[in-house]
């Protein structure tokens, strides 16, 4: 299934929209057009690939605003959506969010996914906690 270049590109300029906010330093506003660019997919959202990467997008800001919970729900969504399991980024992100709920066990879980995908460059931008943890359950 293919989206109508009409609302791909609508999509698309959202997403670019969100991105260039918060850039800019202005997550809240970013989100929004996250949001509204979420809001533009046609019934059953989660079937589609831009649903994947608008979710990954809504919860990095979350991450980055410290709102553990709703990032969850976000990067819970992703993994659902096409190309969203086995997707190295949101099984790291996956990982640091059942961390900060003290899951330890789906934390070591998905960190190790992480890491299995892509290294240990993927650990790289974030807290250093979360790599120092994952070296506490397997051998890196």
């Amino acid at each position: 299934m293919q989206l109508s270049d009409s609302t791909f590109s609508e999509i698309a300029a959202l997403s670019k929209q969100g991105d260039d906010l918060v850039k800019a330093g202005d997550p809240e506003a970013g989100k929004h057009k996250y949001i509204e660019a979420l809001r533009l997919l046609p019934e059953n959202h989660r079937e589609w690939e831009a649903a994947t990467w608008l979710y990954v997008a809504i919860g990095d800001v979350h991450f980055q605003m410290k709102n553990y919970d709703k990032a969850f729900k976000c990067f819970f969504n992703a993994v659902q959506c096409p190309k969203g399991l086995g997707n190295p980024y949101i099984h790291l992100r996956l990982g640091q969010l059942y961390y900060e709920q003290d899951n330890l066990e789906k934390a070591a879980d998905e960190l190790t996914r992480a890491y299995m995908g892509a290294g240990i460059e993927i650990f790289m931008e974030d807290d250093p906690k979360y790599l120092a943890f994952l070296e506490t359950k397997i051998e890196i």
